[in-house]
């Protein structure tokens, strides 16, 4: 497992679309259990009552670029327990 040595920490890129709040939490769940950085932005907006949800996915999942193919296999792992 990769994990950041640094204290300098890489820019976050895009990683993926996140399909739904629980698919959300139960991946912020992982990468914080193995101490893997994220950041994940939901794309819920109150003044249009979700309406980009509905368009683009629930939200996106945000982390340093080296950490990308990891984090890739845990998503996969996640959406294959469904």
């Amino acid at each position: 497992m990769k994990t950041l040595e640094s204290k300098k920490m890489a820019p976050f890129i895009k990683i993926t679309t996140l399909e739904n709040i629980l698919e959300a939490q139960r991946i912020e769940f992982i990468l914080n259990e193995q101490k893997i950085p994220c950041r994940i932005r939901s794309f819920h907006d109150t003044a249009y009552d979700g309406l980009f949800q509905v368009q683009k996915g629930w939200g996106e999942l945000f982390a340093p670029s080296e950490l990308k193919e990891e984090i890739l296999a845990i998503i996969k792992m996640v959406r294959s327990e469904v």
